[in-house]
């Protein structure tokens, strides 16, 4: 999503803009996702939740979100819903699919199967997608269990804004080690790209969460992202969920706990079902690493180098914010200071 929208946008201010596809299609992991692009309510709940991220980029998000909300339908990004369903917060929820539909066209031209491999000339917005799918670099900066986990992002994720980043002088900034995850039904299930959303099993806080040696996780946060990142650095990044059976009928959003736990049954995931609960075992799937390269309030990482999307960090390092809306804001940011406009 971020290179799009900084594509469109430097487009929008009269650039000839060429965005460099990895994959075979545009969209990256924002196809995967639920398409919600949200922000906190209050900007002291976001510093509470994020406590170890730049209040200066936070700010931003905070304060630009609803502005650029506005400029993505303006681009006819297809609205499914207004708001989130969480008290916490607000946003929209747009079709993932439509929502690339309209960006993609708002670019000049756009290459795909063409990755960057090297930092030529500037100026470059890197927006590659972080390194959720590289295995190598999970293993070296966030868990042992990085051949275990499921991948929920997109494959062409693998770290190449950061090697370039790195290259050209930018560095790497704090929570490396952190990412978005979620807990997902365990091996054998079978989870398809078009699962990820559906699959995932939202329902700790109604369940004894407890890893293979029967050591319990009690989850703290209303995301549940703790959980997942608990998950892991357990054996296999694995879980079990034990649901007492007075508990199937808790809504969360818009599933119950029964329906969840019935869409892992049909995936094939480890089911028990006993008298009183039932019990699934999960495996923690990654969606997005939360640390990238250092960037300014005008995403600049190095000389002309900016990156955006997943590939910056510092936005929602030590907690848990929208990756979508992070795009959208320094993507638009990432395109106008490259062009010498203000951020």
């Amino acid at each position: 999503m971020a290179g799009l929208v900084a594509a469109a946008e430097a487009r929008r201010l009269g650039a000839a803009p060429i965005v460099f596809e990895k994959l075979d299609r545009a969209g990256g992991s924002m196809l995967l996702s639920s398409g919600v692009v949200w922000r906190h309510l209050e900007f002291d709940r976001f510093r509470a939740e994020c406590p170890e991220g730049d209040p200066e980029l936070q700010r931003l998000l905070f304060e630009r979100l609803d502005s650029d909300l506005a400029w993505l339908e303006s681009l006819g990004a297809p609205v499914l819903t207004r708001g989130t369903g969480n008290p916490l917060t607000c946003g929209v929820r747009f079709d993932p699919g439509g929502l690339t539909k309209a960006l993609a066209p708002a670019t000049l031209e756009l290459r795909l199967r063409s990755p960057l491999r090297e930092i030529e000339t500037g100026p470059v917005v890197l927006a590659t997608g972080g390194f959720g799918a590289d295995r190598r670099l999970l293993r070296e900066h966030v868990t042992p269990e990085a051949d275990s986990v499921l991948l929920r992002c997109a494959a062409g994720s693998t770290g190449d804004g950061l090697r370039m980043g790195l290259a050209a002088g930018a560095v790497a900034g704090a929570g490396m080690e952190q990412v978005y995850a979620r807990a997902m039904p365990a091996p054998p299930a079978r989870v398809g790209p078009r699962d990820l959303v559906r699959l995932s099993q939202l329902y700790a806080r109604h369940a004894e969460v407890t890893n293979a040696r029967g050591e319990r996780y009690e989850t703290s946060v209303w995301s549940e992202t703790d959980v997942a990142q608990w998950m892991l650095h357990q054996a296999r990044a694995q879980a079990r969920f034990r649901v007492p059976k007075a508990a199937l009928a808790e809504r969360v959003r818009d599933r119950t706990v029964g329906e969840m736990v019935e869409a892992a049954v049909e995936a094939g995931a480890p089911v028990r079902r006993d008298p009183d609960h039932v019990t699934v075992t999960t495996v923690a799937g990654v969606t997005t690493t939360l640390g990238g390269l250092v960037i300014d309030a005008s995403a600049r990482a190095a000389g002309d180098v900016f990156a955006c999307g997943a590939d910056a960090g510092g936005v929602a390092t030590g907690g848990y914010a929208s990756g979508l809306a992070a795009a959208l804001v320094f993507g638009r940011i990432a395109a106008r200071t490259a062009l010498g406009e203000s951020p």
